[in-house]
């Protein structure tokens, strides 16, 4: 059954926590076949090392809001990391690795890998599911999406979809997963039935079938779309007149709770998150960041969010009712994916350059006098 975007958006009744999708990047995408994707349209590549990071300021002091964020633990993981996703009930953190065919499952109480599941090729984005304990990953070069049990760690199944699938994103409440075929415009969005493992329906994203898209993210409490072009540019989804931006989007994510949607970088060159009302559909503020800013995940019960910057090796805290960065915090090389877990208040970055995950935690500041400041470590 093939359906226009609209036909499946739409109001859907109370949601939950975002699920892993909603914080996948475009970059995944193209590192996941790096050395095929000159042709496929989704920009400049990331340098092989990231900078270094910035130095902290004179006296080791680092700007912080009423707690401070520092790096808890370094993970060893698979190749190539690039995508995250956390599951809030059991703390499990899967994080896929392209250049090894693989997922790496992360403990949260100990921090430690504690499986490495096998995939097809060229994992790239990843969703969980809390309701049913499943995972979700895509396979751009095998055109399928593995589907892991997260008590056994094991695929239970292998659907098809279209061509080169990049974005994966799930609504719990509907048990439904949208993934999005960057490379074929007849079959962009496929969704998946989360009990049968049968895709549904094909959605093309505004009836024309004329876009490539490969991030998404949707809203689990409005059911809503929110896509990016990975060819022609801009940010397209529920209630968006036309494009928002002219790039593709590196990342995109959703606050259920207050229907605000976040893309990184959909103007080129200017390093900023957009910020979208899903009300209105329309652009209300852009922040400006660090160096290419890719992966962007929200806590929505902190209403904090959290942007990995590729070039210079950290990720950017900022509040989202004042819409302004409050920390730096310095990561691994080339950091990209980014996944929250709401119920502990754990972030989780993947640093493709040295294979590692680096995993942040809050902490109460200690203040300096004159400013709401902390000392590092």
């Amino acid at each position: 059954m093939k359906l226009p975007f609209s036909a499946l958006t739409g109001a859907d009744g109370a949601g939950s926590v975002p699920t892993g999708g909603q914080e996948v990047m475009r970059f995944v995408l193209r590192a996941t076949i790096i050395t095929t994707m000159a042709s496929a349209g989704l920009g400049t590549a990331l340098p092989a090392t990231a900078a270094a990071p910035p130095a902290p300021p004179a006296g080791g002091w680092a700007p912080a809001v009423s707690r401070c964020v520092r790096v808890r633990a370094t993970v060893p993981v698979g190749s190539s990391p690039g995508a995250a996703a956390a599951d809030p009930k059991t703390g499990a953190v899967y994080v896929t690795n392209s250049g090894s065919d693989t997922v790496s499952v992360i403990s949260g109480r100990t921090n430690t890998v504690t499986a490495t599941i096998p995939v097809a090729a060229g994992p790239g984005a990843v969703a969980v599911n809390p309701r049913t304990n499943t995972v979700y990953v895509t396979n751009y070069g095998s055109d399928t999406v593995s589907v892991i049990s997260g008590r056994t760690n094991t695929v239970t199944a292998t659907v098809p979809v279209g061509g080169g699938p990049a974005g994966v994103a799930v609504n719990p409440r509907t048990d439904t997963v949208y993934v999005t075929n960057s490379l074929d415009i007849h079959t962009q969005v496929s969704a998946i039935n989360g009990r049968t493992n049968a895709v549904t329906a094909v959605i093309t994203a505004d009836g024309t079938g004329d876009e490539y898209p490969d991030v998404i993210a949707v809203n689990p409490k409005t059911n809503a779309f929110y896509w990016g072009d990975g060819q022609q540019g801009g940010l397209y989804g529920t209630g968006i007149g036309g494009s928002i931006g002219s790039f593709p989007p590196n990342g995109v994510a959703v606050d259920p709770k207050t229907d605000t949607i976040y893309a990184t970088d959909v103007d080129y060159y200017h390093n900023i998150l957009s910020v979208i009302s899903g009300q209105t559909g329309t652009l209300t503020s852009d922040i400006t960041l660090a160096s290419d800013p890719f992966g962007v995940t929200v806590d929505p019960k902190t209403d904090t969010l959290y942007v990995t910057n590729a070039n210079d090796g950290t990720v950017s805290v900022l509040n989202g009712k004042t819409n302004t960065v409050t920390a730096t915090i310095p990561v691994g090389k080339s950091p990209l994916g980014v996944t929250a877990n709401p119920k502990t208040g754990t972030v989780y970055v993947t640093n493709r350059g040295d294979n590692t995950v680096s995993v942040l935690a809050s902490r109460r500041c200690r203040n300096h006098p004159g400013t709401d400041t902390a000392r590092r470590g």
